[in-house]
């Protein structure tokens, strides 16, 4: 009995021995996203799941995780962009999404973050997927172009959003100011209930395809979804390069068949420079590994649009210096 007793004492202190080694190997990350309701949230979750390996997993080859060794990454449920650049600034955060104007706006002290001190060691992983840039007329105001908004009355969204900031630059692009319009400062659905009561011209939106409000408003008043575009208006991507070049496919919205040519600003994810650049490489290898993509198709819509050829578009925000690495390497990056 003595003897089983001192083999149990061995297997014990062994298996603390093993269990104090895994917890030394561990490293958390969290990733900051937005409401459960949204679309940052459930993919914030599969990209945790993809990165992650925690001590003991079984090896990517036979089958198991293909994350980092030894990382226990998740994501957690928070207000967006806003609030997840405030937290990797203030180190509650490894990580988190955010739109990659908010993010260019944080990192140089411009925009809405005019005033307030630039987040400068703000850096990137990827751009993940675009959020578009809706800008909705009704089919009987004789708006066909941004041009045509002069003298309209035209919702921007409400005052301090990153909505009203891109429909600013949207409008000097064109030549136009709020002087031009009949500027209106309310959110989609409210713009939307006022186009279908016949008081509202158009409005602008910034968000993944097809908008809720849009859809409903389609189906029940005639509209038309405007083309933005940087061949007819260059200086606003020459000027502000997270814009990106994007498509509303036809069919999106009832009544509009044809695909409309629009820009973009990209759903990014965030970190900061003072994280480690093994383990920011580490992490960009894995969120491009085949393994991931499998885990992205089969996880959600936004999921098949999240490309490594897309992953450099629209960043006004330096790579970090892991991510860079691990582009390079690609062939992605010179």
């Amino acid at each position: 009995m003595k003897h089983l007793n001192i083999l149990a004492s061995v297997a014990l202190a062994a298996g603390l021995a093993a269990s104090t080694a895994g917890a030394q190997d561990m490293a958390f990350f969290r990733i900051g996203t937005g409401g459960t309701a949204g679309t940052y949230y459930p993919i914030g979750g599969l990209l945790a799941n993809a990165i992650s390996n925690p001590p003991g997993s079984r090896p990517c080859e036979e089958g198991g995780s293909c994350g980092v060794p030894g990382l226990v990454a998740s994501a957690l449920s928070a207000n967006g962009s806003v609030a997840n650049i405030n937290a990797i600034a203030g180190g509650t955060l490894e990580s988190g999404f955010s739109q990659s104007d908010v993010a260019t706006w944080a990192y140089t002290g411009t925009g809405i973050w005019e005033g307030k001190p630039a987040v400068e060691n703000l850096r990137t992983i990827a751009n993940l997927y675009p959020e578009s840039i809706h800008l909705i007329a009704s089919a009987d105001s004789g708006i066909a172009g941004v041009a045509d908004l002069a003298g309209k009355r035209v919702s921007l969204d409400e005052p301090g959003s990153g909505t009203l900031v891109d429909a600013k630059i949207i409008l000097e692009g064109y030549g136009l100011s709020e002087a031009d319009i009949q500027p209106e400062y309310l959110k989609p659905d409210q713009a939307a209930d006022r186009m279908r009561d016949g008081a509202m011209d158009a409005f602008f939106f910034v968000g993944g395809y097809p908008a809720g409000a849009i859809s409903e408003l389609a189906s029940q008043h005639d509209v038309k979804v405007i083309p933005i575009s940087c061949e007819d208006a260059p200086s606003i991507c020459e000027q502000f390069q997270f814009f990106a070049t994007d498509t509303v496919p036809g069919g999106t919205y009832e009544g509009n068949p044809d695909d409309v040519n629009t820009l973009s600003v990209g759903a990014q994810w965030i970190t900061s420079a003072d994280q480690p650049e093994d383990l920011i490489y580490e992490i960009t290898k894995a969120l491009w590994n085949d393994n991931t993509r499998k885990q992205l198709d089969a996880g959600h819509a936004k999921g098949k649009i999240i490309t490594k050829e897309t992953a450099l578009d629209g960043i006004g925000v330096p790579l970090h210096a892991g991510a860079e690495k691990f582009y390079k390497e690609a062939g992605l990056l010179q």
